[in-house]
């Protein structure tokens, strides 16, 4: 990791005292308890700290700094950065703490600066294994840290929840949160809500029984465990604090679910009421992921999909909604909760929203759970024409449930709205995020051919056959594919305005007082909007496209805007229609007014050239292919190798000669590419490989 423009530290014997002469410079300072409720509940006392994922507990990300504004906010100029040294996607909100910026890269590498300067304070590395990245869906990437008193927390890809010293960043205490040797890992932000620290999985796609648990910030002891799916009803009650939710989500499953897991993860959204003390829970999809082949076309399948509130000291249910009833479409609810006070026909409610991937914004009751209203968001919506007010269910469109005959469906896996921060300004009245329209070929495995596979993409879903229908709807997809900024009216339930954009996959958005919102855009931009009508103040390129939110600090009466820059997590259909899709290395770059003299240095130039083998593929082999790749690859690569994070259609004659090894030996690991051995055989992945060379004779 190389920093520019400032001077590392050395010695860590000084750290503690380096960070301990910033805290009487920076405009806001912590106690010396560090951080706390009082911190947290009055956090506008302390504008200038960012001590939580999204500043505050509402998950709201906006900030009542103001100096940088609509007026002067093209001013603004690059004051430090640090360059990340990956090609990985960097998803982290950093924090900062008594003038101090805490960042965390891939694998949990936790980097510590003087958020004035960009000096380096210390690193931790907590050396999480780089095979558990073939157990994260979308790379060995975190979406945060959390803090409490003087301790900074680490959700690790490995299950470990690690607390370190704010100050130092020695070890405080390690504890694990699954058996290893199931199919978990960790890639959300941890959340401290009272000293009480929450933290999900994800691995519904590998096979696994999604869970929530608390632990003890002070000594790392766990306090209690909430189940989201039941489990095999002959082993009787858990004996955890969802066991009196179980009994109300057990009558809605069928079939053998348990045999793997049932899936539900709460892979990453998290909100908190202090006043009603209560934790709310976004919820993942199925596993597998075909109602069909999970609980035999029967029952709504609870708590997959919802919005699930618990009490937060002791892990008891309080009370649930479901979005998707019947969940068949890899539809999550684990996109950002956002808790607001707002007035609804005169009334003023205190609600809690989201806009998950099936493409309808939610406001719910956060007391009750009662529905207030609901509306899609994007243009196109296979999946259901409306949710019903009375009953609060989605009308179900009749085509929408998968059979063995593929179809489009949009929303897709890829979301109408992913995991990206979303961002409620109390000044405008609006919810901003990104949101996009990708549709994807949907179609079930026939009765007998699913098999659950250890470590691999578990869907149910059939990926080969049909293929002359496959790809004429996959023209149709490409077509229909777009992405856009979008400032949503949550009380009105109505479009205010969007920012279009050539692609989906833009990032995470961050609102303040000031009337600006911040982005990082598919365009390989930082751009900065009016808040109030989206129009544009500054942008500069960066040469990658982040997906991250960005967070705002203050020290000595400035004000700063810092974000990680890393593309990654979601694929793009039409991203590398004209070319490759190059980008430069992932950064942390902070940004202030009037700054100059610090510039990013140019992207590294890439060596690989484009082969195409001539060899003449089997039929029979790319088809075994095809299905092997739609259940191990597509989540990184994209749907029929088109759009991933590596188009695997342009490999170079190196990687062609070198594909056994880099599939089954590990010979990428370093770069995050996973090892498949104990996954897949040396024959599925040459049929893989086949699979691959025919997508790139017919494309390319």
């Amino acid at each position: 990791m190389k920093t520019h423009g400032l001077a590392i530290l050395a010695a860590t014997a000084l750290l503690g005292a380096s960070a301990c002469q910033m805290t009487t410079s920076t405009t806001s300072v912590a106690t010396e308890a560090g951080i706390g409720h009082t911190h947290m509940v009055k956090a506008d006392d302390q504008p200038g700290q960012w001590a939580s994922y999204s500043r505050t507990w509402d998950e709201q990300r906006y900030s009542p700094l103001d100096q940088i504004n609509d007026s002067n906010a093209h001013r603004l100029g690059l004051a430090w950065f640090d360059d990340l040294d990956t090609y990985r996607g960097v998803q982290a909100t950093p924090l900062v703490i008594d003038g101090v910026l805490y960042n965390e890269n891939i694998f949990n590498v936790v980097t510590a600066y003087n958020a004035k300067t960009g000096e380096k304070l210390w690193v931790y590395d907590p050396k999480v294994g780089k095979e558990w990245a073939g157990l994260a869906c979308c790379g060995p990437s975190s979406r945060g840290l959390a803090a409490w008193g003087n301790k900074i927390i680490i959700g690790a890809l490995d299950g470990r929840l690690i607390a370190i010293d704010r100050k130092t960043g020695a070890e405080l205490w390690s504890a694990q949160t699954f058996d290893r040797k199931e199919q978990y890992s960790i890639t959300g932000a941890p959340r401290v809500y009272d000293g009480k620290i929450i933290i999900g999985n994800g691995g519904a796609d590998y096979g696994s029984r999604g869970f929530v648990v608390a632990y003890d910030a002070e000594t790392g002891k766990r306090l209690w465990k909430f189940y989201i799916v039941p489990g095999n009803p002959a082993n009787g009650p858990d004996g955890e604090a969802s066991d009196s939710a179980m009994k109300i989500a057990a009558p809605t499953w069928h079939g053998k679910f348990w045999e793997t897991g049932g899936g539900g993860n709460a892979w990453d959204s998290f909100a908190y009421d202090p006043e009603l003390n209560l934790v709310y829970i976004g919820t993942g999809n199925g596993s597998p992921q075909s109602w069909h082949h999970r609980s035999d076309s029967k029952g709504d399948n609870l708590f997959l999909c919802s919005m699930v509130a618990v009490d937060a000291t002791t892990g008891a249910y309080k009370w649930h909604y479901q979005m998707v009833p019947e969940e068949d479409w890899d539809y999550t609810c684990t996109q950002p909760i956002v808790l607001a006070d707002l007035k609804i026909d005169g009334k003023l409610r205190k609600v809690a929203m989201q806009a998950p991937k099936n493409g309808f914004f939610y406001v719910l009751d956060r007391a009750t759970g009662a529905l207030i209203s609901a509306k899609s968001y994007v243009s196109v919506n296979t999946w259901a024409s409306h949710v019903d007010m009375k009953t609060g269910r989605p009308v179900v469109l009749p085509n929408a449930h998968n059979t063995t005959t593929p179809h489009i469906m949009s929303p897709s896996w890829m979301a109408a709205h992913t995991w990206h921060p979303m961002s409620y300004s109390p000044k405008t009245g609006l919810v901003y995020l990104s949101a996009q329209e990708q549709g994807s070929i949907y179609a079930n495995q026939p009765d007998g051919a699913y098999q659950y596979v250890r470590g691999r993409n578990n869907t149910g879903f059939d990926h080969a056959n049909q293929p002359e229908l496959r790809k004429q709807l996959m023209n149709e997809i490409m077509a229909s594919e777009k992405g856009y900024l979008l400032a949503w009216n949550p009380a009105t339930q109505s479009e205010a305005w969007r920012v279009p954009y050539p692609h989906p996959g833009s990032g995470g958005v961050l609102t303040t007082a000031g009337n600006i919102l911040v982005q990082p855009t598919i365009n390989k931009t930082v751009a900065i909007y009016r808040a109030d009508n989206g129009r544009k103040l500054w942008e500069m390129n960066v040469d990658q496209a982040g997906v991250a939110g960005a967070m705002t600090y203050m020290i000595d009466g400035e004000q700063y805007i810092a974000l990680n820059v890393g593309w990654g997590g979601s694929p793009v259909y039409n991203l590398a229609k004209d070319g490759p899709f190059r980008f430069a290395t992932a950064k942390l770059l902070v940004f202030k007014l009037d700054a100059k003299g610090v510039t990013l240095p140019p992207m590294k130039t890439q060596d690989e050239t484009a082969y195409l083998p001539r060899q003449r593929i089997p039929a029979e082999v790319a088809a075994r292919g095809a299905a092997l790749y739609g259940e191990t690859c597509n989540r990184c690569h994209g749907d029929n190798a088109v759009g991933g994070i590596k188009d695997l259609r342009r490999m170079s004659k190196d990687a062609h000669d070198g594909f056994l090894d880099i599939v089954l030996n590990g010979t990428l690991l370093h770069k995050g590419m996973p090892n498949f051995s104990g996954v897949l055989t040396k024959a599925q992945t040459e049929d893989i490989h086949g699979y691959l060379i025919t997508r790139a004779q017919e494309d390319w």
